[in-house]
């Protein structure tokens, strides 16, 4: 077996993430037990990208960036079954521990799903760290069959998610967004009003009064949560966010890493598998903003952090891939 060399944008200390990331060469090593080792053809990017940027979980830098992707197998870990180099997958980057991580040419993966005809690579990568937080966050409130649940930022992507996965449960689902998504979110089947001055009002309207549960999913927005809690009836508890951690704390909402940890045990990441495959029956998608080569990371990286992109940032590297790798006996 041999490491590889890659190209790999990663960074070597802690700071905002245009200061401190990089692209550069790194030896990828063979997988260890428990992993495969993929070629990269697609990655997604995602705000924890930048959080593990500023410190997040710190632990041994260099680090690299890129939890979510898409490739084909190159090489087998032991103690791996049911993957043979060859195959097409998508799945979570190991970016803690490795010399790169999924923005890469090559990366070393944790966990992996088949990826089905139908579904390219592109839109595989934009699958994995949004269905899994959707779905435990839907599993953690209770969400089912009957519920009316407001998903406030469906415009976002664990948002624009959340409405998909709630209505398959049978819950009806009102959703707060901008203009550029509403009418998918409306395909869906979800009721769909703007943000901004009068929404709560418009909320109760579609509504017929208040929600049972609220699902809140934009970048940090101080001052949104006391007009959530009202609208869940006054009750805090019945209100979860991905993102006003320290508003929602001091009101008494509730924080979907809180109830995580809670749990005490991780849920099962089985559901990307199942939702790649109704991806690629067209049963569910998430929408690509843009694409990037490799090269074009920095202005990747600056629309993602900026906000807002109307979806799904993905890079591919195989678009200005070297023609010759590098690699070196160990």
């Amino acid at each position: 077996m041999a490491a590889t060399r890659s190209r790999t944008v990663r960074f070597h200390e802690y700071g905002e993430p245009s200061d401190v990331l990089r692209q550069e060469w790194c030896e990828v090593p063979d997988p260890g037990e428990g992993q495969v080792r993929i070629r990269v053809a697609a990655v997604g990017l995602n705000p924890a990208d930048w959080e593990v940027c500023r410190g997040f979980q710190a632990g041994q830098l260099p680090r690299g960036i890129g939890f979510d992707v898409a490739g084909t197998v190159d090489s087998v870990g032991d103690a791996v079954e049911g993957v043979a180099v060859g195959d097409r997958v998508l799945g979570t980057a190991d970016v803690t521990g490795q010399a790169s991580g999924g923005l890469a040419d090559i990366a070393i993966l944790r966990e992996w799903f088949p990826r089905p005809d139908g579904l390219d690579e592109a839109h595989a990568a934009t699958l994995p760290m949004v269905v899994k937080t959707a779905v435990w966050t839907l599993d953690a409130m209770g969400v089912e069959s009957g519920t009316t649940l407001l998903v406030h930022g469906a415009g976002g992507m664990v948002g624009f998610a959340a409405v998909q996965v709630a209505l398959r449960r049978g819950a009806r689902v009102i959703a707060t967004a901008g203009p550029s998504l509403a009418g998918q979110l409306e395909e869906f089947g979800a009721q769909v009003t703007p943000y901004g001055e009068g929404m709560p009002a418009r909320v109760r309207a579609l509504a017929g009064g208040d929600v049972d549960l609220v699902l809140d999913t934009p970048r940090p927005s101080p001052g949104t949560m006391t007009g959530l809690i009202a609208l869940a009836g006054g009750v805090p508890s019945r209100v979860v966010t991905i993102s006003n951690h320290d508003e929602a704390r001091e009101l008494g909402a509730r924080v979907n890493l809180d109830l995580l940890l809670a749990s005490g045990a991780f849920p099962d990441s089985g559901v990307v598998g199942d939702y790649a495959e109704l991806a690629a029956k067209g049963e569910f998608r998430l929408p690509i903003a843009a694409t990037f080569p490799l090269g074009g990371w920095r202005e990747a990286v600056a629309t993602s952090v900026a906000g807002a992109p109307h979806g799904k940032l993905v890079l591919l590297p195989q678009e200005d891939a070297p023609a010759v790798r590098e690699e070196t006996g160990r």
